[in-house]
């Protein structure tokens, strides 16, 4: 069989959300994946985390839509801690919106950090109502079905922002596009909770906390709920229940396959080609890559210059790297007891620290001292071990993928020695205790997964690129060039992360397209 209503290219999750919600709606779908493994930045091939060791933001709104909350194709997730980890202060236990110190004594500013958790939540949750849907001015007539469907998008969002009152609507209308360090540091002091709050503002950006528009992504963790969470068997489980989704549907998940041509004819899709060269059918064909890649695998002359022009200047400068080491022993983390070893460790001391630690970027620079956001999976989940030695998943947030000079193997190294040179203050015996390390790059995570730049999101949140303009004025509405063809990546609104929204948004606007 290779005749379908739809092909989705790419596995992650988008492109997974995507086909499940379309072969939720009696759609013929097939899924082009051109890993062995299925996932993108969320796969784990051995069980152990590989690049995405956390479920960040997946939307209630998906779980429920695709069925995953039912009992056929079920996962489990649970909130984990956060302890912040600081060379001048004692480490600090963040659950929810409540901080105490490790050692479960109040934190002096528990009460502040829960006022602006509670906010920020309230905020988060307002934003969720615009990422649950397109960006507003999709063209769609207002007297049509998906007209009526936007203007009740906007009519909950303007209803649910005036019931919080003139005051709170004022001042969310007033640090929505501001940065997070002013945000942070007017209601809290400088330190470890700040540090905390400004480093999840800018995670996977190419920021830092006084960029304009750093509240805007601070926001979009808060609008579901703000927690930190694991799948119970790992990121597998997840991409494991969303490709069962479709299989049960009657999909098909074809994975080592690269689609080498999206064809056409007479200026509207009609399928794809593999690099193998076979020929996959369809009048509606959805896309995880970048637009630049999407329009090279297209042909140029479906599109302008200037549609062209507008690709190549959209913004997607990876500064992720991820380390994955295998320990000999499970590391003896200064002031941490062992009931907290399963939480998420992250290295930002304070607001300035993070601020810092992105100015090298700027210039093409690895920071020497680096945002760190770090795990033991085995710890929180056995299931997630590797092998028999304890393994530590660690996130490097300000490696820039245009590092001057490139990603030598010197380059490679001195990463590695400056991730565990920054770990030192708080596992003294680190180096030691490594058996072996696995260094990914951002321009390893762009080879490996296609993402442009290997940027989190494909393309940066900046206030130019973000609703109606995201990733570029005149492509915010995920239909692209010729007839049939949408684009389903973390490039689209509302972005990436594994929130799956974009994946979900584009699938409904390709079924409202073929109405």
């Amino acid at each position: 069989m290779n005749r379908f209503d739809a092909i989705v290219i790419g596995a992650g999750i988008n492109g997974l959300t995507a086909a499940a919600v379309l072969a939720g709606r009696g759609k013929a779908v097939c899924v082009v994946e051109q890993s062995e493994h299925l996932g993108g930045m969320a796969a784990a091939p051995c069980g152990s985390p590989r690049m995405a060791h956390l479920l960040y933001n997946l939307s209630p709104l998906i779980r429920s839509e695709t069925g995953l909350n039912g009992t056929r194709w079920p996962f489990r997730s649970h909130a984990i801690p956060t302890v912040v980890l600081s060379d001048t202060d004692p480490p600090v236990v963040v659950t929810g919106t409540q901080a105490t110190l490790a050692d479960g004594t109040p934190h002096p500013d528990a009460r502040a950090f829960r006022e602006l958790s509670t906010r920020l939540l309230a905020y988060g949750s307002l934003l969720r109502k615009l990422a649950e849907g397109p960006p507003p001015g999709d063209g769609a007539a207002w007297n049509s079905a998906a007209g009526l469907r936007r203007i009740r998008q906007l009519g909950g969002f303007g209803i649910a922002l005036r019931q919080k009152g003139k005051s709170e609507m004022r001042r969310f209308l007033q640090v929505l596009l501001s940065n997070a360090y002013d945000l942070v540091l007017d209601d809290i002091p400088d330190g470890p909770l700040a540090g905390l709050l400004t480093a999840d503002a800018v995670r996977g950006l190419a920021a830092g906390p006084r960029s304009p528009g750093t509240v805007f992504s601070l926001l979009y963790r808060y609008g579901h709920g703000g927690q930190v969470s694991v799948p119970v068997g790992g990121m597998p489980a997840v991409i494991g229940s969303f490709a069962d989704r479709v299989k049960a549907s009657g999909g098909v998940v074809h994975t080592a396959t690269h689609v080498s041509r999206i064809l056409t004819e007479k200026d509207r899709v009609t399928g794809v080609e593999t690099l193998g060269g076979d020929v996959l059918l369809a009048p509606t064909v959805l896309s995880s890559a970048g637009p630049l890649a999407i329009a090279h695998a297209t042909g140029p002359e479906h599109f302008d210059i200037e549609a062209i022009r507008r690709f190549r200047k959209i913004r997607a400068r990876g500064t992720v790297a991820k380390i994955n080491l295998t320990l000999k022993s499970l590391p003896d983390i200064k002031g941490v007891s062992s009931e907290h070893l399963g939480a998420r460790f992250v290295v930002a001391p304070s607001a300035d620290y993070v601020e810092a630690a992105f100015n090298p970027a700027k210039y093409g620079q690895m920071s020497p001292a680096p945002v760190l956001e770090c795990v033991l999976p085995g710890v929180i989940d056995p299931a997630q071990e590797k092998g028999n030695l304890p393994a530590m998943s660690i996130i490097a947030q300000f490696m820039p993928s245009d590092l001057n000079g490139g990603w030598t193997e010197p380059a490679r190294e001195q990463l590695k020695a400056t991730v565990l040179m920054c770990l030192e203050p708080f596992i003294p015996d680190i180096s030691a205790l490594v058996a072996d390390a696995e260094v990914l790059t951002p321009a390893d995570i762009e080879r490996e997964t296609g993402a442009p730049g290997g940027h989190w999101h494909h393309a940066e949140l900046g206030l130019d690129q973000i609703l109606s303009v995201r990733p570029a004025n005149g492509i915010g509405h995920y239909r692209l060039g010729p007839k049939g063809l949408f684009m389903c990546g973390a490039s689209t609104h509302p972005g990436g992360d594994l929130m799956g929204l974009a994946g979900r948004n584009a699938a409904l606007a390709a079924l409202e397209a073929v109405r």
